[in-house]
This record gives structure tokens, sequence and C-alpha cells, in this order.
């Protein structure tokens, strides 16, 4: 295109357009990286904060909402509350259990004041938000988990969890309304995942990303198991919750990688075969 004068100064357009492209390429790309980030709401009670959570997701640039078993939803109060973000509402699905919520997920965190007993590491959100944005370079899925109103995540939930999350607050009034919280979880990942946009340069996706395994196939790994372990007289009625709850404890930290996974079926497979001789 070349220069043009505009109130007595010189632009270059051409440049000017290579620029805005630029800029427009690296925002696609920061929205983009955003969408493996999905915001999970469990059990919630209240369709207003259904619809607050989405407007807080839409407002920092995230999208991905998914509902477990909501109590009173879809709302006109759910809607209402969104105050335009109706799209994040109307692309959220809604599931029957958490491991559909989160199937596609390599790291979980779930939101708890508390860790309960439970050997999973606790975080405050900066550095949650922190390890999202090196997960997501890696092209990994991400979910973050917010339990019921009143009493949170359950045990079993936070079982699904890599890391809890942990927000600062006054110790003689911690309650945080679940909107708030979600608010506060997405401004934390716009921040931390700002140096997509930051430079003159689009950052790539690293080089030969580690392949965890999702939620998935982790499920599926923990039923095999735990079934060979029960065929194998070692898990019994009296130890099941706390057996189960520490292999899931140690293999959730181990973060398997697929070949590895791959190695451990085939390991469970060949007892069973054996098993059954």
């Amino acid at each position: 295109m070349g220069n043009v004068e505009f109130w007595g100064h010189v632009i270059d357009v051409t440049r000017a357009s290579a620029y805005d492209s630029k800029i427009h390429q690296k925002r696609h790309l920061f929205m983009h990286r955003l969408a493996q980030i999905n915001m999970v709401l469990i059990g919630t009670t209240h369709p207003g904060n259904i619809g607050a959570a989405a407007r807080a997701i839409k407002v920092m640039g995230l999208e991905r909402l998914s509902l477990v078993n909501p109590e009173n939803y879809p709302s006109p109060e759910a809607r209402a509350r969104a105050s335009g973000a109706d799209d994040v509402l109307s692309e959220a699905p809604v599931y029957g259990d958490l491991d559909g919520a989160i199937g596609d997920a390599q790291l979980v965190f779930g939101t708890s004041s508390r860790s309960r007993g439970m050997k999973i590491p606790m975080l405050d959100m900066r550095q949650a938000a922190d390890k999202m944005s090196v997960a997501i370079k890696q092209n990994q899925q991400v979910a973050m988990l917010f339990g019921k109103e009143r009493y949170g995540l359950t045990n079993e939930e936070i079982q699904r969890c890599h890391y809890l999350v942990k927000y600062p607050a006054n110790p003689e009034y911690p309650s945080l309304n679940l909107a708030a919280a979600v608010q506060l979880a997405a401004y934390e990942i716009r921040m931390q995942c700002g140096d997509f946009v930051q430079g003159d340069k689009v950052p790539p996706l690293e080089k030969n990303p580690l392949q965890i395994c999702n939620a998935e196939k982790m499920q599926s790994f923990y039923q095999h198991l735990f079934s060979t372990m029960e065929a194998l007289g070692f898990l019994s009625h009296d130890n099941h919750a706390s057996m189960t709850e520490k292999f899931r404890m140690m293999f959730n930290r181990m973060e398997i990688e697929t070949h590895e996974m791959d190695m451990l079926r085939g390991f469970l497979s060949a007892i069973n075969k054996n098993l059954k001789k």
C-alpha cells in the first residue's frame, strides 16, 4: 500500500497493517490457549451463581464452562445474571458425573480451604495459574473444579485433583461466594497467561511436549487396578476406601505419560490372565 499523510504525519500503512495482523494473530492464539482451561461447577444449588460465573469467565477471556449435576438449571435467573455471557451458558455442557466433565484434562485443580488429610499439594491461585500456563504451552487440557456452595468439594471429587487451590482470606470469615471464587481464578489465569501477548513474537507450543494421560485414561486405569487388587485379595471391604484413596493420590502425583500407562495396563492384564489359569 505505501505511505499516506494524515494531519501532517506520514504513516507507513503497509507496516501498520502488518502490525495489526500480528496483534490479531497473537490475540487469537491467546484466546485459543485459554480455551484449554475448563472451569467446572459441581452440584451448584443457586442458578444465579452459574450465570455470574459465566460472566466472570467471559470477561477474562476464558470460554469453557462445564456443569455437573446443577440443582436448578436451565434457569432464567442464570441467564439474567450472565449479563451478556449467554454464549458461554449456551455452550456449557451439563454432565451427570464429574468424570465425564474432566475426561479430556491432563491436569486437574480443585478449590478447597484444606487438604482433609490427603497428600495433595496445596497452592495459592497465583501459583496454580502459573502451572496452568506451563501446561497449556505443552498443549495440555486443564480443569479447575468448584464444589457445592455449602460445603465445597467432596473427598471423592478431591481425589480427582493433582493440586488443591486455597484462597488467602480473612481467617475469621473465610467464606467466599462461588461466582467470586471463579472471578478471582479467571483473573489470575489471565494475568499469568499474559506472556502470550507480550513482545513481538507469538510463542510457539513446546516441541515434543510430554504426553500426559488425561483423566479419562486415569479413571479407566484405576478401575482396572482396583478390580485386579480385589481379585488378588489385596482390597477388602475394611480397607477399600483408604487404600483406593492412597493409590489415587500416589499415581496422580506421578503425572503418568501415555507410554507408561501402556506398560501398567499390560502388567495388570498379565496378572488377570494368570489369575484365570
